[in-house]
């Protein structure tokens, strides 16, 4: 886990609600229809001028919340203009601790990446190769609490259906021992999907309605993204917020531990 910007560090102490959020950022891109895919295209293998304003409006987003899942980062590469965006939205946001996890290194092209930045310090954090081709991962955080830990997984999974079942196999085996427990990311699936309902079954979780669409972001009609908690967990607020700087629009979910479950110190 890499930990930077010590002075931005709030005490957690006593504390029993966490702000979560789950966005996919394209890198920057900006995409606001589907044409743009083809004439902007070149925007998700060059650095642009417009991508630093992108970057930090989706910083000025993330300064309202706890823990964040990113997807579809770059770790530094010619087409971020050598910026490490994980990191660069952890300063700006103000953000203690963050991890980038690199799953498709294309040398000094592109460094494709998963980010997690959060306010309150993991005791534990490990990255995960998923099953199917390579360049899908899974980052799993694990925070102390005056009881039983809680664990928070974020992921994006893969684009075919075969391939996120495995995945979403290995991810239930993963988690399994968690008592208190958020999966969240761009799961590439909706709520009726075959993958989707297997994952239900096998965690028993609960998240945001299924009518929270979240892709496109210009007029969305999927939900691909999603947010789900333990039923020990209370869901105090779920949203889909309206901020597209990206082809999805990031989700929003707020989760209360049980009563007397606490956050112990952040020293």
């Amino acid at each position: 886990m890499t930990t930077t910007f010590c002075h931005h560090q709030t005490a957690f102490e006593g504390m029993h609600q966490l702000r979560l959020l789950s966005y996919n950022i394209q890198a920057g891109a900006d995409t606001r229809r589907y044409r743009e895919y083809v004439t902007h295209g070149w925007k998700q293998m060059l650095p642009h001028k417009e991508q630093r304003e992108t970057l930090d409006r989706i910083a000025h987003l993330l300064k309202d919340y706890d823990v964040v899942g990113l997807q579809e980062v770059d770790s530094g590469s010619f087409r971020s203009g050598f910026i490490d965006q994980t990191a660069y939205l952890a300063e700006h946001a103000g953000f203690p601790y963050w991890f980038r996890q690199i799953n498709r290194k294309l040398g000094k092209l592109a460094q494709h990446s998963n980010g997690v930045l959060s306010r309150v310090q993991p005791s534990v954090v490990t990255e995960h190769r998923l099953p199917g081709l390579p360049g899908r991962g899974a980052v799993l955080m694990e925070f102390q609490t005056n009881e039983k830990p809680l664990g928070i997984c974020m992921m994006h999974l893969a684009l075919g259906r075969r391939a996120r079942l495995r995945q979403f196999s290995y991810i239930s085996d993963l988690v399994s021992h968690y008592s208190h427990l958020v999966l969240m990311g761009d799961f590439n699936c909706g709520c009726s999907s075959q993958e989707f309902r297997y994952l239900m079954e096998r965690t028993n979780l609960q998240g945001s309605p299924c009518d929270m669409m979240t892709f496109p972001s210009w007029r969305p009609n999927r939900k691909l993204d999603h947010i789900l908690a333990s039923p020990s967990l209370k869901v105090a607020k779920s949203e889909v917020l309206n901020y597209a700087h990206s082809d999805h629009l990031p989700i929003s979910l707020v989760i209360e531990l049980p009563k007397n479950v606490v956050f112990p110190h952040a020293a």
